[in-house]
């Protein structure tokens, strides 16, 4: 199992490297938590060629708040703890709890991602259906 930060995740991913780092800086005190991403299944589909399924689970911190960024693939999010916001193409957001979804599509802009909670951790389960070795995430600027 690998875990990311999703800055680092987005670092790795914008650069094209494997095992990128931002060794020696401090982060201002005003930066949110990153969420920690893990991967855990990566399958090609025989019968949809060049396509994968991926599954990450994430965990958002207390306060932690993604950056804008897309993904280019079918999302689908299953919360199971806490509470998250998110919002799509800048229009209305919602707030989740355990057990509700939410659907990204290979277009979307995810403008909205964070935790709900200031104190108190969230996490969710990914499932991406997206071309193969094609980045997880891009950001969006």
């Amino acid at each position: 199992m690998r875990k990311f930060t999703t800055f680092g995740l987005l670092l790795l991913l914008a650069c094209g490297t494997a095992g990128a780092q931002t060794a020696g800086k401090v982060a201002p005190a005003s930066t949110p938590p990153m969420a920690k991403v893990s991967e855990l299944m990566t399958k090609a589909l025989k019968d949809y060629p060049g396509k994968e399924a991926m599954m990450i689970t994430v965990v958002y911190p207390p306060g932690s708040v993604d950056p804008v960024h897309r993904h280019h693939a079918h999302a689908f999010v299953y919360v199971l703890e806490g509470s998250i916001v998110m919002g799509l193409n800048g229009g209305k957001t919602v707030t989740l709890g355990p057990g509700q979804t939410f659907y990204e599509g290979p277009d979307d802009v995810h403008t909205v991602g964070r935790n709900a909670s200031k104190t108190k951790p969230a996490k969710f389960l990914v499932f991406l259906l997206k071309d193969r070795d094609a980045p997880v995430l891009i950001p969006v600027h």
